[in-house]
Parts: structure tokens; C-alpha cells; sequence
């Protein structure tokens, strides 16, 4: 299973961390940390949502889920 939002498509993006970027202190780090690989990962929920009349079980991102409550869609 995919890590992906069923409705907009959301998925996982890839990204840097840097701790320290500027040194601490006023700049007296000569050897700052280095900055690593990580993936930020959406904030899926299962949810059941109500398709016509049918009632589906969705992965969905928090967003979407307000988006489903506004609209009076969720189950």
C-alpha cells in the first residue's frame, strides 16, 4: 500500500536536515552538522467516507479530512 492521499495525491517528499545552520553562539562552530536526507511524510487517517450512496474506506490527509467535514461527506 502506497503512502499516497486518495483524494488530492499528497504523498511523501524528500528533504534536508540541518541542525546548527548558522553555528551556535554567534558563529563560533568552525565544523558545523552535517545536513542529512529525510522524507516528510503526510498525516494519513483510514476514513469512511459516503461515495453516492455507498459508504468506502479512504486513506486520506488531515486537509482533505476538513475539507470531507465542510462538505458534510464523511460517514
Amino acid at each position: 500500500m502506497s503512502y499516497i492521499c486518495q483524494n488530492c495525491g499528497k504523498g511523501i517528499t524528500y528533504g534536508r536536515t540541518q541542525r546548527h545552520r548558522r553555528g551556535v553562539a554567534g558563529k563560533r562552530w568552525a565544523k558545523r552538522a552535517q545536513s542529512t536526507l529525510r522524507t516528510f511524510r503526510p498525516n494519513l487517517q483510514k476514513i469512511t467516507v459516503e461515495v453516492g450512496n455507498t459508504k468506502v474506506q479512504m486513506l486520506l490527509c488531515t486537509k482533505c479530512i476538513k475539507r470531507f467535514n465542510k462538505e458534510e461527506k464523511l460517514a
